[in-house]
């Protein structure tokens, strides 16, 4: 019996090979999205819910798995209802692609005025030890501590940073918090962390800084009242007495875009047709 293989090579096998793929990369985006996020425990929790109801649908216990099935029809409103300001971030980054609009270089412009500007206020404070803590808002949502501020929705600029944190000013004490690149509040309230690695020496800004990393993925700088010192924290992590060139290399690496995407006429036709009016 001969084996034929241009049999495999037909229009209905490649839609199903194209199915699958295009499956997995959705998934993979969806990972990539929820990284970092409070979602990752979410989904952890839903796969082991899964593997139990698969489990108990083997074994013949109908009524775990009648209930299983119950939660699981329910979780699919659940996740929107949790997470909407997680897929609101992730669809408004789809219609930033810049196959659409192609505005790589002009948010890779904007990334560097904003490090700029960090920059200039962060050199300011630091020179006439003037305490301050600046949180940068990522993939996770820090609306719980939004709502602790005082707000004010304003542009990041290098002078209004360093107003905020001016001593025996209204709005020095607490934390500004930045969110899509705009300062959302000020005088905000964050978590104090336990950790015991952290020096004695370090006052309550540091253990605020390092309490919104061990919670979030935010990135935050602080700059010591005591010494002038420059500390960056992220992820549980915090990197002390950092000098000008080290934590503009390291803002510059995680909010400057690295990658220049280049245009072809489709994407800049199809990008003028994307934006028309939508600055009108």
């Amino acid at each position: 019996m001969s084996f034929n293989f241009t049999n495999f090579f037909t229009w209905q096998n490649l839609s199903i090979l194209i199915d699958i793929l295009v499956v997995w990369y959705i998934l993979y985006l969806l990972l990539m999205l929820i990284k970092g996020t409070k979602a990752v425990q979410l989904a952890k929790g839903l796969v082991i819910i899964w593997v139990a109801r698969q489990v108990a649908g083997w074994i013949g216990l109908n009524t775990f798995a009648y209930i299983v099935d119950q939660l699981l029809s329910w979780a699919v409103i659940g996740v929107i209802v949790i997470f909407q300001p997680e897929i609101r971030r992730g669809l408004e980054h789809l219609g930033r692609m810049p196959f659409f609009n192609g505005n790589a270089k002009t948010e890779r412009q904007m990334s560097e005025k904003f490090v700029a500007e960090l920059d200039k206020s962060i050199q300011y404070m630091s020179k006439r030890r003037i305490g301050a803590l600046i949180t940068i808002q990522r993939n996770t949502g820090l609306d719980d501590y939004i709502e602790t501020g005082i707000g004010l929705d304003a542009e990041v600029t290098g002078a209004l940073l360093i107003n905020i944190f001016i001593p025996n000013t209204p709005l020095h004490d607490g934390a500004v918090i930045i969110r899509n690149g705009r300062i959302a509040v000020a005088a905000a309230y964050l978590p104090l962390s336990d950790n015991s690695m952290i020096p004695k020496k370090l006052g309550t800004r540091h253990r605020a800084a390092v309490g919104i990393s061990e919670v979030t993925d935010a990135i935050t700088i602080v700059v010591s009242e005591e010494t002038g010192g420059v500390t960056i924290t992220k992820n549980s992590q915090f990197m002390l007495d950092m000098t000008r060139d080290e934590y503009m290399k390291y803002l510059t690496s995680e909010l400057v875009p690295q990658d220049e995407v280049k245009q072809t006429l489709f994407q800049k036709v199809l990008g003028r047709l994307w934006n028309w009016g939508a600055d009108r």
